[in-house]
Order: structure tokens, then C-alpha cells, then sequence
């Protein structure tokens, strides 16, 4: 399949660099594992001071307090952005059952707790049963928190408001469900990975797993694994990027724009 539709394993080429001048006409796309506690903005921010690029994007926003894949479109390859955000994703969470927030991750105000008599129903394969159920075709309202927007105006704007409202569930795809592991034989805490279509909010997804299981439940931790065909082990930190360009070498890891076409064919 191409880079839209349903999740899928799909085999992409292998990524390797040419060699190309660093500086304000540079094009091309340099991925990016983005650090918690950075904006996406911050790092599209970062990169284009390093590069004194005129043009600078990213290909799908990741919240603060998630990490992982951040492709930064430079120069001509802005133009490209689109074509990479509508690309299926994969992430790797923790879920955290028991509690509820109003962001549907820790960084929120806790709203509802499970009781005991709630949790000491629980078991791991009952836990693991309802994790695998959301795989397929899926109707997801979106949170409140997030950068969707709902006649013109963007829901976290709402949210800070103390406004919330009715939101529309959105069809998204849950292709696979993986690598499930409770944590420190924690029951209340599971990591697993997930490969989704674009528009999946992964918060969301763990808001309806405590549901679910009538514990409620809420998003501990996120990286995203891969975005398209941009993967994590192909990324670098910024501090990693700084590094190879004071040596000379930062070219390397810009991807041409040849390179992006042949992606995208």
C-alpha cells in the first residue's frame, strides 16, 4: 500500500543520505526524536536557528509530554508536509488504570478514582482481553485537549475556558495491539504498542480501555515509534543534531529531496 489507508506492516525503503551544503538553501527533511517537555514548535524552532533555514515544518504536531518521531520539513520540502502527516503511525504507551484525568494523560486534574472493590475485579487476562477488542475499525471522540478543531475553534482553547463540548466520534483504524506488559507485575500499569491510522489519539484510546473495564484509565507515557516511513532509529535528539553539525556531519542525516520522492511514490 501507499503511505494512506489502513495500518498496516508495510516494508519502506531503506533511508541513507547524500551529501548536500548546510545553510538557507537546504531542502529536505532531518527526523527528529523529540525530547519530553519540548514542542513540536520548540524543536521546529531549534532546528531552524541551527540550519539559518528561511523555511521550517513539522509533519503532525506530538504533545509536550510525549517524545519520539518528529519529522522537520526544511526549505522545498515544506511543501511535502501534508503528504507525510496523512501517514499511518506507530507508538509505543504506557497505561495507567485506575484514575481518570481531564486530559486523558498525568498531566491532568484527576477527576475520578477506582474504588477497591472496582480494581480487585480486574485480572491480566481481563485486562489483555479489552486492550486486543479496540483493534479494528474504531469510533473515537477526540479529547477535549487537543488541537482539533470544533467550528473554528481549537477544543484545548475550550478546555482552558472551562468550556467543554459535545465532540463528534472520528473513524479511526487500530491495525495491531503488541509487546502488552504489565509493569513490575503492576496490573494497574500496562505498556504496549500500537500501529494506528492518522487522527488516532492514543489518550483517547486509553480513556476507553478504562472504560471499558469500568476502572477508568488514563495515558501514563507516549513515544512515537514511527511516522510513516520515518522511524525512531533513524532519529536524533537535538542535542544529537548539534553535535554533527559543529563536526561537519549533520549533512548526512538530511533527507534529499529525491530521496522524499521516491518515499512518497
Amino acid at each position: 500500500m501507499g503511505l494512506t489507508g489502513k495500518a498496516e506492516d508495510v516494508e519502506f525503503p531503506a533511508i541513507k543520505s547524500e551529501g548536500k551544503a548546510i545553510g538557507p538553501l537546504i531542502d529536505g527533511i532531518l527526523v527528529i526524536n523529540k525530547e519530553r517537555g519540548w514542542t513540536s514548535n520548540d524543536v521546529v524552532q531549534k532546528v531552524k536557528g541551527m540550519l539559518k533555514a528561511r523555511k521550517v515544518g513539522h509533519t503532525g504536531t506530538l504533545d509536550p509530554d510525549a517524545e519520539g518521531v518528529l519529522p522537520i520539513c526544511i526549505g522545498k520540502a515544506t511543501k511535502l508536509s501534508s503528504r507525510f502527516i496523512n501517514t499511518d503511525k506507530v507508538y509505543k504507551c504506557v497505561l495507567r488504570l485506575g484514575i481518570e484525568t481531564d486530559t486523558e494523560d498525568l498531566t491532568g486534574k484527576v477527576i475520578n478514582k477506582a474504588n477497591d472493590t472496582d480494581l480487585e475485579t480486574l485480572d491480566y487476562d481481563k485486562v489483555k482481553q479489552a486492550i486486543l477488542s479496540f483493534i479494528g475499525d474504531y469510533d473515537q471522540v477526540p479529547p477535549m485537549y487537543s488541537a482539533k478543531k470544533v467550528g473554528g475553534k481549537k477544543l484545548y482553547d475550550l478546555a482552558r475556558s472551562g468550556i467543554e463540548i459535545e465532540r463528534k466520534p472520528s473513524k479511526v483504524y487500530i491495525a495491531s495491539i503488541d509487546n502488552i506488559e504489565f509493569l513490575a507485575r503492576d496490573i494497574q500499569r500496562i505498556s504496549f504498542i500500537v500501529s494506528c491510522s492518522k487522527g488516532t489519539y492514543i489518550r483517547s484510546l486509553c480513556r476507553d480501555i478504562g472504560k471499558k473495564l469500568i476502572v477508568g484509565g488514563t495515558m501514563e507515557s507516549l513515544v512515537r515509534m514511527r511516522t510513516g516511513p520515518f522511524t525512531i532509529e533513524d532519529s536524533l535528539k537535538i542535542s544529537e543534531a548539534q553535535a554533527l553539525l559543529s563536526e561537519g556531519l549533520l549533512e548526512d542525516r538530511i533527507l534529499t529531496m529525491g530521496q522524499l520522492s521516491e518515499l512518497i511514490q
